[in-house]
């Protein structure tokens, strides 16, 4: 068996080096028709050509299926991110549009509260807010009515649903406005429906607290909280806003005002109120200052 091996490699090798040779030569051949730059050389490699390409088709036919194939993948993966895409823009749109319903339900409760109609007496300018000054000491706005407009100091203001706040200080062209939440705002409030009255006080925080309350027990987050129109500072039935409770259960004011967004303000003319020119006049006893007091009575003798 292996005398047999030998001699067939024997005569194997030379015919694989005979084959290689001639392969070679072929090849070198081909490069040299290839390369010469002749017109009959030229006319042969055309011939060539046009003998051998449409004849190849069945070898091409793979490699055109291959390249098919992968742009139908590529399109495929290209319909699969579009669809992940659609997908994610039509849950987008599910919450767009539960957004939506609210807002349209908040808006048709805006208009509700709009059709309140305030005393007659009052009637309101509209302003533009210039500038918010607001601030962890001081919580005003800056508006573009003044004197000019017939702006007078004390006036209250509102965004359309809810108090704002009062004006304080009065130019000719512009007025500040201190707000609700200001540390030195104190508003006379009733509470409704138990009608109880208290004070909303400013803390420079978005949820004032409820001080001076009459009697707690008869208060619920979720009353409603009006101005009182005590002191003629404020004209009464002005929506303050929602009672709240915080964690530590102080009750607290949620304001129905959106001082997120004040861009125009509802100025309103109390052309009925008294103006407060001297602060002492809200402690007034109610007897005129030019007066006399009354003599105390006379001691009854015993004889």
């Amino acid at each position: 068996m292996a005398s047999d091996r030998s001699s067939g490699e024997d005569f194997t090798r030379p015919l694989r080096r005979l084959l290689l040779v001639v392969l070679s030569l072929c090849l070198f051949l081909l490069f040299l028709v290839w390369r010469i730059d002749s017109p009959r050389v030229e006319r042969f490699r055309a011939q060539i050509v046009d003998t051998v390409v449409p004849r190849m088709d069945w070898a091409a036919a793979p490699i055109t299926a291959t390249v098919k194939l992968f742009r139908d993948y590529q399109s495929y993966q290209q319909l699969h991110e579009q669809n992940q895409e659609l997908r994610r823009e039509l849950r987008q749109m599910t919450a767009w549009k539960e957004a939506a319903l609210q807002l349209e339900q908040e808006n048709a409760r805006l208009r509700d509260l709009n059709n309140v109609q305030l005393d007659p007496k009052l009637t309101y300018i509209t302003a533009v807010v210039l500038a918010d000054s607001g601030s962890p000491f001081r919580q005003s706005v800056l508006i573009n009515v003044g004197s000019r407009d017939g702006i007078v100091d004390g006036w209250a203001t509102m965004d359309g649903i809810g108090l704002v706040g009062r004006v304080s200080g009065v130019g000719a062209n512009t007025s500040r406005i201190v707000l609700v939440t200001d540390s030195s705002s104190r508003i006379p409030a009733e509470i409704q429906p138990s009608g109880q009255r208290a004070l909303v006080v400013g803390d420079n925080s978005s949820a004032p607290p409820i001080d001076f309350l009459e009697d707690p027990d008869l208060v619920r987050p979720g009353d409603r909280i009006v101005t009182s129109g005590d002191g003629k500072v404020f004209p009464p039935g002005l929506l303050i806003g929602q009672v709240a409770q915080d964690p530590g259960g102080r009750l607290r004011v949620r304001l129905a005002a959106d001082y997120e967004r004040l861009e125009f303000l509802r100025v309103l003319r109390d052309l009925g109120a008294r103006r407060v020119e001297n602060p002492s006049a809200l402690l007034s006893t109610g007897i005129p200052p030019d007066a006399e007091p009354p003599a105390a009575p006379e001691a009854e003798s015993d004889g």
